[in-house]
C-alpha cells in the first residue's frame, strides 16, 4: 500500500485527532477522500463551486456545501 507524508498545522492535527476519536487517523483521511470523491462523482461535469445540500427528513436544507 502506498504511503504519503503531509505537512499539517496544529489545528488540522487537533481536528484529525477529534474525528479519529481514539481510532486511526489514516481511516479518517481515507473516509474523507472517499466522501469527496463520491460527491464530486455526482456532478462530474459541473464547474467549480457546485453545491451539495444537507437536508432533514422533510427536505429542509440545513446546510449547503460548496465543492471546490
Amino acid at each position: 500500500m502506498p504511503r504519503y507524508t503531509i505537512d499539517t498545522d496544529e489545528q488540522f492535527e487537533k481536528t484529525l485527532r477529534t474525528l479519529a476519536n481514539g481510532g486511526s487517523k489514516a481511516d479518517v483521511i481515507r473516509r474523507a477522500v472517499q466522501t469527496y470523491s463520491y460527491l464530486k462523482s455526482q456532478v462530474p461535469h459541473a464547474a467549480s463551486g457546485q453545491r451539495v445540500s444537507i437536508t432533514d427528513a422533510n427536505g429542509v436544507v440545513l446546510k449547503d456545501v460548496i465543492l471546490p
